[in-house]
């Protein structure tokens, strides 16, 4: 499987909203973060249970792949975000897209870091 292939199955699985097939793609201390900044989901469990909350707030979450390029150990995706309605009855969030940078280790991802 190409890292690309792996990422196509992490978003597959994240619009599934199955963060379990989501993080078996990941590095047992892989991390989401935004772009240079702040860890915001740690390790594989800690961003299963991030993802299991966003799910739960948005169940109609989606994420588009735009475009997808492979450079060495990273793979660069252009993805657009559609939330859809929250159960709290928070506001509408737009729709809005995200660079995403995931970082490789061997075929697995250590490291997604999110320019927003």
């Amino acid at each position: 499987m190409s890292r690309v292939d792996t990422t196509r199955a992490m978003i597959a699985a994240y619009n599934a909203q199955d963060a379990d097939s989501y993080v078996a793609y990941m590095t047992e201390t892989a991390c989401e973060a935004g772009y240079r900044g702040d860890v915001v989901r740690d390790g594989r469990e800690g961003t299963r249970e991030g993802l299991k909350a966003i799910f739960a707030k948005w169940p109609h979450n989606r994420a588009e792949i735009v475009h997808a390029e492979e450079i060495g150990n990273f793979v660069v995706m252009r993805e657009h975000v559609v939330r859809g309605a929250a159960t709290d009855g928070s506001p509408l969030v737009d729709p809005f897209d995200v660079i995403a940078v995931y970082t490789f280790e061997g075929a697995h991802v250590a490291r997604v870091e999110f320019i927003r």
